[in-house]
């Protein structure tokens, strides 16, 4: 199909059954789609077989930091996402043009790792096209023009919404969409860690592939196991947001390798790796010598992962009966628990920023029995989590905005899919 006749399909609204499960607004994703096809043809001209995809970010649903310890997460896609125009070429290169950060070129005729380009977008795109051609999958050139509404620093994880992207566009246009969502995931990360250099775990990937409310678990790295969890949150009642704090990421590499630091001090001292492998238990029998041979921040660190843990366990469960008010009671748990436990709620060397902090004391002040908050992801800065009633949510966005900012408050909708071919 040519461009001009997507543009008359989206025109024409024959492609909002599938903008339906992917946004909340079918009109806003038509101009949004009709701009992307009018960018694409700016920056390469018109071309045969135009393609449409979408890859989602992702919200963390459970499981504050257990994915690192081997834990249980439940997570889900949000409807904030990265689509591509797109379409095959015969000259084995790929091109990505990204809206706002210049153009991506990749010869396919040299997928070696490079180290001049780890940190970079196309560092991710070189990676997945060798784990593609590492795993037996065919890969071929493409031209494409991306654009992305997943806020960089809101823990909506832009990079693997951009990295599940690449893969679904690859495995629609050159192998017949038979890779899982389980393989995307897995390619997504190996080129996380391989080629840009960040030693992510799968949970930000799994989430954005898998689509829907995805509960995972991680005891075993090399075949982790994630099962979708079948819940509409648009019929509870309730809207889930998160509201971006600001905050500066950049000096909190410290803050987040220290939460890792601390739960291997504490597995060390049981002779195993990771948290996951001791039990309750045994680290609660062991609490008296254990007081003294790690740091008193470690063993409150340890007991967060161990109840949240299992809390993410019954959060599952508690979605899949419908028991939506049991739930939002372990939403508030787990917030409470990274606060005074886990401590991610602010960095201890910069003690006087304290955006996430502010934001969950003047939450609980505007919504009393109305809604419940959390720290959001990694924590130290960034974003909070609320489900809040929806006859209160407009009130909630206007207190909450007066303090942090026009359009800082940020509603989600759950969709249904991960990387998605939109046709």
């Amino acid at each position: 199909m040519t461009v001009n006749e997507i543009k008359t399909q989206i025109s024409q609204g024959e492609l909002n059954k599938s903008f339906s499960l992917l946004y909340k607004d079918t009109a806003e994703a038509q101009k949004r789609y009709l701009s992307a096809c009018d960018s694409f043809c700016a920056t390469f001209g018109e071309m045969e077989d135009i393609r449409l995809f979408s890859a989602p970010g992702r919200t963390e649903i459970g499981g504050n930091h257990t994915d690192h310890q081997h834990g249980r997460v439940l997570a889900g896609a949000a409807d904030m996402d990265v689509i591509a125009v797109a379409s095959k070429n015969s000259d084995n290169i790929i091109r990505i043009e990204s809206e706002g950060y210049g153009t991506d070129v990749i010869d396919l005729n040299d997928l070696d790792y490079k180290k001049e380009q780890e940190g970079t977008s196309l560092s991710l795109v070189r990676g997945i096209c060798a784990f593609f051609k590492e795993k037996g999958y065919s890969v071929g050139g493409f031209n494409a023009y991306t654009t992305s509404n997943v806020l960089k620093g809101s823990g909506l994880s832009s990079s693997a919404a951009f990295e599940v992207l690449v893969c679904t566009v690859l495995n629609c246009l050159y192998n017949d969409s038979k890779l899982s969502a389980m393989e995307i995931a897995l390619i997504s990360q190996k080129s996380e860690r391989e080629y840009f250099g960040k030693p992510c775990g799968l949970l930000d990937q799994c989430a954005c592939s898998f689509g829907g409310f995805t509960a995972m678990d991680f005891a075993d790295p090399t075949a982790p196991k994630a099962e979708k969890v079948d819940f509409d949150l648009s019929a509870s009642g309730y809207t889930l947001c998160v509201v971006n704090t600001g905050g500066n990421h950049a000096d909190l590499t410290q803050d987040y390798a220290d939460i890792t630091l601390d739960c291997k001090a504490v597995a060390n001292y049981f002779g195993k790796d990771f948290l996951r492998d001791v039990s309750f238990s045994e680290f609660k029998k062991a609490l008296p010598s254990l007081k003294g041979k790690v740091c008193d921040r470690a063993i409150l660190r340890a007991i967060h992962f161990f109840n949240e843990d299992a809390r993410a366990e019954k959060q599952k469960a508690l979605l899949k009966e419908k028991e939506f008010e049991g739930f939002l009671k372990l939403v508030k748990a787990s917030g409470d628990s990274s606060y005074r436990f886990l401590q991610n709620v602010y960095s201890a060397t910069n003690s006087a920023e304290q955006g996430i902090t502010l934001a969950i004391a003047l939450t609980e002040e505007i919504l009393g029995e109305c809604g419940v908050c959390r720290v959001h992801g990694g924590g130290f800065a960034g974003t909070i989590q609320c489900y809040v009633k929806n006859e209160c949510f407009e009130n909630y966005k206007a207190e909450i905005e007066a303090v942090f900012g026009k359009d800082s408050c940020i509603p989600l909708k759950i969709r249904s899919v991960g990387g998605y071919e939109v046709k």
